[in-house]
């Protein structure tokens, strides 16, 4: 079981590895496709839906059939549509492919969400659901820097032959190391009525809601900061190109020591206790990026607000899984899709509202952000 944590860090790591990798080779991407940069902007929203679509599918399945299994079938969907990526002709072929893509990808992240669930009598959840954000930290920090050098080196299409290699090698691990950890008598045989029965159960559940709710709203945030922080940081400050990954693995940094953080400071004052606390810190943290934006100050300053908000996001989000999952036993995987449909859909209205408020300063990221961690606080609220 010593290897569980890197194995299922490894499974939840397709999303930001798919999404950050080949943004350096957009440009060249989309030239090749008789596309503009804008257009190719398209692939990445359709990997977003696949995302948040295909979790609501794999969750049942993973409760139905056991983990192993659905996870086989996304993970192997995974690399075929890889391998296509690299050769797509167009860019509306290249957009379906992302979609499909993205289906299989989120087999991982769900069940590495469920498993946790599965062992938790085994293992302190925290601190494992820590360890896999330690490993999809530093995918974010590391997947832009070899997606440019891969694509510098042999073209753009060789990070999607990367991805399909990284899929291979997942399921080699899966199929040697990864123990089934959902008993057959613990399966659920649900119909599709039943299903929708299912979610709709979790949602009016204020167990499942609450946390649920707050740490989308949270993340959300963080997903604001994503789509917002290059034109911030390079238009808008004078950060420099090749400077910006700098900072932005600084943050990334910021969220792993968080998470790493999160286990302890659970043990020491509770999960709920420190949930309430890190989500009021964040909106503290959020009104002070807004009020420093609003009076101009310098980019230390806001930086400093953006890392605060960052590196507590990395205590909230272990917590807020743990805590939404944690009466849910016997839906694990069920809860595990619909927790993370709420993260994805709740961090793409946010990447929407940015980009329809758009203008020459920092006002609408810290805006967005602040009305993020108001909206977490209000869902948690008792």
């Amino acid at each position: 079981m010593s290897l569980l944590p890197l194995i299922l860090g490894l499974l939840a790591a397709f999303a930001p590895l798919a999404i950050d990798m080949y943004l350096p080779a957009l440009p060249e991407m989309a030239m090749a496709l008789g596309s503009d940069s804008g257009g190719a902007q398209l692939t990445i929203a359709s990997y977003f839906v696949g995302m948040g679509l295909g979790q609501l599918i794999y969750g049942p399945l993973t409760d139905r059939f056991g983990r192993r299994p659905p996870l086989f079938v996304g993970v192997g969907l995974f690399l075929l549509a890889s391998l296509a990526c690299a050769l797509a002709q167009t860019l509306p072929q290249m957009v379906a492919l992302r979609f499909v893509q993205a289906l299989g990808g989120c087999a991982g992240m769900v069940v590495a969400r469920a498993v946790v669930r599965d062992v938790a009598h085994l293992r302190d959840p925290v601190r494992l659901m820590g360890r896999l954000m330690l490993i999809m930290g530093v995918a974010p920090i590391l997947a832009p820097f070899m997606g440019g050098l891969l694509s510098a080196w042999l073209g753009w299409r060789a990070i999607f032959i990367f991805l399909a290699l990284f899929a291979a090698a997942a399921l080699l691990l899966v199929a040697l190391l990864l123990p089934e950890t959902h008993a057959p008598e613990r399966r659920l045989r649900q119909r599709p009525r039943a299903i929708l029965a299912a979610y709709a159960a979790l949602l009016a559940d204020g167990r499942f809601l609450r946390p649920g709710l707050a740490s989308g709203c949270a993340i959300a945030g963080m997903f604001a900061y994503i789509a917002g922080s290059p034109a911030v940081f390079m238009e808008v400050h004078g950060i420099a190109p090749g400077q910006y990954g700098i900072w932005f693995g600084i943050n990334a940094a910021g969220i792993i020591a968080g998470s790493q953080a999160s286990g302890w400071l659970a043990e020491r004052w509770g999960r709920e206790v420190v949930f309430t606390r890190m989500l009021r810190a964040m909106a503290v943290a959020a009104l002070g990026l807004v009020i420093a934006t609003w009076l101009g100050q310098g980019f230390a300053v806001i930086f400093l607000c953006l890392f605060a908000y960052i590196a507590m996001l990395g205590v909230v989000l272990p917590l807020g899984t743990v805590l939404g999952m944690a009466h849910f036993a016997a839906l694990a995987g069920t809860a595990s899709a619909l927790l993370g449909t709420l993260q994805f859909g709740l961090g793409g209205l946010a990447g929407a509202v940015l980009g329809a408020w758009h203008d020459a300063s920092g006002l609408p990221m810290a805006v967005v952000i602040l009305g993020c961690s108001v909206m977490a606080n209000l869902a948690w609220r008792r």
